[in-house]
């Protein structure tokens, strides 16, 4: 979203004059969504996303900060959740301990791509086979049913990763996960953070041939932090 953010400032400087601005996209700590509601895009649902009521919270959020004097807009000062809990009730691992209050620590999108050491145990069997984040909470809002596809081609699967066996990803040697995953922001979880989130879903996989074999061969890898997952899973399907 950077580039259709610089060509915004290049319009607005045709129209304004030059600027100073700079952009973010989930690149700062910037309190984007409290932003987004100040400026009258939507309300802070109990899963604690911006949910705008004609489009649901299927977006990215980018901003610009700049100096020029712009008029302030009205804030969204309704709140749409009603009774609905669905998020709170589809979360994986009850990351979502009240409405709008989600404990990041059990979240499974930090899990498996902000923490950098060992996935809580007592977590790890919940994550299911998901292995960069999760939107289990999104998918359930009844908003989203406003939601329509990009048709943008920057978000759109890269790679054929739509569509890879997790059988198949835990072989990658980092030159191939590199090459793989170029373009998107799994990339940046790095390779043996790959393994570790893969090796967990693969410990939650049904028992067979191919899961087994998939485990066993990452068992000696050099990252202790691969190992012991690899070592959990295997447990989890009776080897030790």
């Amino acid at each position: 979203m950077r580039n259709p953010l610089k060509q915004l400032a290049d319009r607005i400087a045709e129209l304004a004059g030059p600027f100073g601005y700079r952009a973010f996209v989930d690149s700062a700590p910037v309190l984007e969504r409290a932003l987004a509601r100040n400026a009258g895009l939507g309300w802070i649902g109990k899963n604690a996303n911006l949910i705008d009521p004609k489009r649901g919270s299927w977006f990215f959020l980018g901003e610009l900060y700049t100096d020029l004097p712009l008029p302030h807009d009205s804030p969204e000062t309704g709140y749409y959740c009603g009774t609905c809990t669905r998020c709170i009730d589809a979360c994986p691992t009850g990351a979502i301990v009240a409405p709008n209050r989600v404990d990041a620590r059990r979240c499974i999108s930090y899990l498996t791509i902000e923490l950098h050491g060992p996935i809580p145990e007592d977590l790890r069997a919940l994550i299911g086979n998901r292995i960069y984040g999760c939107d289990d909470c999104q998918l359930v809002c009844p908003w989203n049913k406003f939601a329509q596809a990009s048709a943008e081609r920057d978000f759109a699967p890269r790679h054929a990763l739509d569509r890879i066996a997790l059988t198949e990803a835990i072989a990658w040697d980092e030159a191939e996960f590199l090459a793989r995953t170029e373009g998107s922001p799994i990339r940046r979880i790095g390779h043996e953070r790959w393994l570790r989130n893969i090796a967990v879903a693969l410990g939650n996989a049904p028992t067979g041939p191919a899961v087994i074999a998939a485990l066993q061969s990452r068992a000696t890898h050099p990252s202790e932090l691969v190992r012991e997952h690899v070592r959990w899973a295997l447990a989890r399907h009776g080897l030790a």
